[in-house]
């Protein structure tokens, strides 16, 4: 696994789900070049509340204030998975830079509820390390599972990665 350095700041007026798109994409054509032919697929997560836009958060403080504002209220998370490939070893000359074709970019939405959260329960939980490393500062799949009340989707887009759909777009592909 190759991991991609891009900007991740939000473009003025960007959208959630153009955002997530675009950064899928600047990842995958990131990587391409040491891909040594072979096809890349790249995501990025995000979480949004309404237009607000919550990447992972700087800090414990931030991370507090992420979950105060999903506390009790529906959020969506979304998932852009680029697709692309360039061309193989066997059909480039040595040395010749790979054209990055992208396939094709989706993204997966889930709709998730979190249930109402208390000072002590959000104190708690930033005090567990846990929200740090998390677009929107939970993990569904760990200890912030307790605060979920309701899934609507994919819950492997919520864990991170839409399984489902980056098979469907793998199939598509003929990969």
């Amino acid at each position: 696994m190759l991991s991609a350095e891009v900007d991740e700041s939000i473009q003025p007026g960007e959208t959630a789900d153009v955002l997530v798109r675009r950064l899928a994409e600047a990842k995958a054509k990131a990587v391409l070049p040491h891909a040594a032919g072979r096809p890349v697929l790249a995501a990025d997560t995000i979480v949004a509340v309404e237009d607000t836009v919550l990447g992972k958060p700087r800090d414990a403080a931030h991370a507090a204030t992420m979950l105060r504002m999903l506390s009790g209220r529906q959020h969506r998370v979304l998932t852009g998975v680029a697709l692309m490939s360039g061309g193989t070893l066997s059909t480039l000359p040595r040395g010749a830079p790979r054209p990055a074709s992208v396939r094709m970019v989706k993204v997966a939405t889930t709709v998730v509820e979190m249930a109402p959260l208390s000072r002590d329960e959000i104190d708690w939980y930033v005090s567990t390390g846990e929200p740090l490393d998390k677009a929107g500062a939970y993990a569904i799949q760990g200890l912030g599972s307790r605060f979920i009340a309701r899934v609507d989707g994919s819950y492997a887009n919520v864990v991170g990665l839409p399984v489902a759909l980056v098979y469907a777009m793998l199939r598509e592909a003929g990969l």
